[in-house]
């Protein structure tokens, strides 16, 4: 059987347009219960670029929104979901991410991901190398991490990260380090995640009756739990597993709702009320694992209910 940890749930934007707007938000999602305000690593505006990649412009970069936002609250809890191996220097990603554990006073997450976005990566003057390259360098920038926040003499040398002849600085409140969430779907780095996380984030599965392994969404959904089961070995009850509903609509009205949505898309969005969503949610983690929830910022306030009924159960 799964693990049952228990329920958490996070919020996941990039959206503010003022100091005043995200000071705002980071309190009502603390107020409201929730565990963690996620960002994204993504940087591009409005253009042709967006609307062919369909990554919706990006207002804030995250490692100074995340600063920002642990300095407005006292509980709530920030982290990235995810950054990009190839939008930053591995060894000055350590070090930053170091220092939001340590300002923060132990609430940070560490995402991390190999990236996979190639219109993004293009728009951004950056070389989108085959998948198996981007997971090895992320394989590596994992160690690095691990290595920068131990203290001790690094020395990671590697095909695509490569430090040594220092100690990392500053030593992350948290021990022996902060939390690092990997994602995916494939069986390279959900194994990894599995491996050397301590949240592993399962990517959402498409709509498909059957996929082209022939699977149905919810054979597909515990392939992926067996694939982390296996590589986890006795890791596996200490792992979080988190996932996001990220097309759920929170309504009474069920009927009203479902027509905002396109016809073609009509039979595969749920509409659900909050107790449907509690159900669904507890059936889920039995058969699933799956304990974290992400949200959307538009949902905040719909989800509530759900949060306060189901956090920490």
């Amino acid at each position: 059987m799964p693990s049952t940890r228990p329920f958490r749930f996070a919020v996941q934007t990039t959206t503010a347009t003022s100091a005043d707007q995200w000071r705002d938000l980071a309190r009502r999602v603390e107020d409201l219960g929730y565990s963690t305000l996620f960002l994204a690593d993504h940087y591009i505006g409005p253009g042709p670029v967006s609307a062919r990649t369909l990554l919706r412009p990006q207002h804030l970069a995250p490692i100074a929104a995340m600063a920002a936002a642990a300095a407005w609250t006292s509980t709530l809890r920030i982290g990235c979901r995810v950054f990009c191996i190839d939008y930053h220097l591995p060894a000055a990603l350590a070090k930053e991410a170091a220092t939001l554990d340590l300002l923060s006073d132990g609430r940070f997450e560490f995402g991390i991901g190999a990236g996979t976005n190639q219109g993004e990566y293009e728009a951004m003057g950056l070389p989108f190398h085959a998948a198996p390259q981007r997971v090895s360098k992320l394989e590596e920038v994992v160690t690095l991490m691990k290595a920068h926040w131990s203290g001790e003499p690094i020395d990671v040398t590697g095909d695509h990260v490569r430090v040594s002849g220092y100690a990392g600085l500053p030593l992350p409140v948290q021990r022996p380090r902060p939390r690092i969430l990997i994602g995916g779907s494939k069986k390279r780095v959900l194994s990894l995640a599995a491996r050397e996380a301590d949240i592993v984030s399962m990517a959402n599965v498409g709509w498909k009756p059957l996929n082209d392994a022939g699977l149905t969404p919810l054979e597909e959904e515990q392939r992926r739990l067996d694939t982390v089961r296996e590589a986890a070995g006795t890791r596996f009850p200490a792992l979080e597993l988190e996932s996001s509903p990220y097309l759920v609509s929170v309504t009474d009205d069920i009927d009203s709702s479902l027509d905002r949505w396109s016809a073609s898309l009509r039979k595969a969005i749920p509409e659900v009320t909050p107790e449907e969503i509690i159900h669904r949610l507890q059936e889920r983690r039995e058969i699933t694992g799956v304990n974290y929830i992400t949200i959307p910022r538009k949902q905040i306030d719909d989800f509530a209910p759900v949060v306060t009924r189901l956090s920490g159960q």
